[in-house]
């Protein structure tokens, strides 16, 4: 370990664990901290995961080419499963219903934003995690005010359609979570450094499942640092959290 880490960093590594034990998929981390994070794991304990540059290419950790996936074979990818996309959430519940679609009623919504684009699909389909920069009561709710990504209640109400459903993690500035309690909702997975458990379970606007003695989040080792130094070496992943 080294005591020259960031929040960003360990939020970084928060991601890449995301990826573990994922095989040969396509990984596609949207944001730069989820991008870093699957740099990470390709780098490191991951070497069979496939990563995009987002168009059309699939590159390695530093970005070199080594091959081509238009995005019409993405849908291919998509629909058997070989994937684990790592988005973001406007809201997200306990369950895990997620929104990026609109605020308010989405007929006169107070805010519109991107439509549900891919959500819907990613969710029934293969492994899907998010990553929520500032985490807030606005975007942890009691309920979601539409639902784009599907959550564990829905994905059970459709039986052995919500099969291939998993949401993995939730990584924010604060914490990690997952949804491994009795009644799948979300819990806490672990604290990153220098968070307060009193301020996770105030900025969460809903009850959330809390082990007794939460873990503290992994800070990256020295090899990992060096590593997330070269992907990011103006440190653009701190100003991710700020926005």
């Amino acid at each position: 370990m080294t005591g020259d880490f960031t929040l960003a960093d360990v939020c970084a590594v928060a991601c890449a664990e995301a990826f573990c034990g994922d095989g040969e998929i396509l990984a596609s981390p949207i944001g730069l901290i989820p991008t870093l994070g699957a740099r990470l794991a390709r780098a490191t304990f991951a070497p069979e995961l496939l990563l995009t540059d987002g168009v059309a290419r699939l590159v390695d950790s530093d970005g070199v080419v080594e091959g081509w996936m238009p995005y019409r074979s993405v849908f291919d990818v998509v629909w058997s499963g070989r994937r684990h996309v790592l988005m973001g959430a406007t809201q997200i519940d306990r369950y895990g219903n997620q929104n990026i679609a609109a605020i308010g009623d989405y007929k006169k919504p107070r805010a519109q934003l991107l439509g549900p684009r891919g959500a819907p699909g990613n969710t029934i389909n293969h492994a899907t995690s998010y990553f929520v920069p500032q985490h807030s009561t606005k975007v942890f709710v009691e309920r979601v005010d539409y639902v784009c990504g599907l959550g564990y209640d829905r994905a059970a109400a459709l039986g052995e359609g919500g099969r291939f459903h998993e949401i993995r993690r939730v990584i924010t500035n604060l914490g990690v979570f997952d949804f491994q309690s009795a009644d799948r909702t979300m819990r806490l997975r672990s604290i990153h450094p220098g968070v307060r458990l009193d301020d996770v379970v105030a900025r969460t606007g809903f009850v959330l499942v809390v082990p007794p003695d939460p873990p503290t989040s992994r800070a990256p080792t020295v090899e990992e640092l060096a590593l997330l130094r070269r992907f990011d070496p103006e440190s653009r992943a701190e100003r991710e959290l700020r926005s």
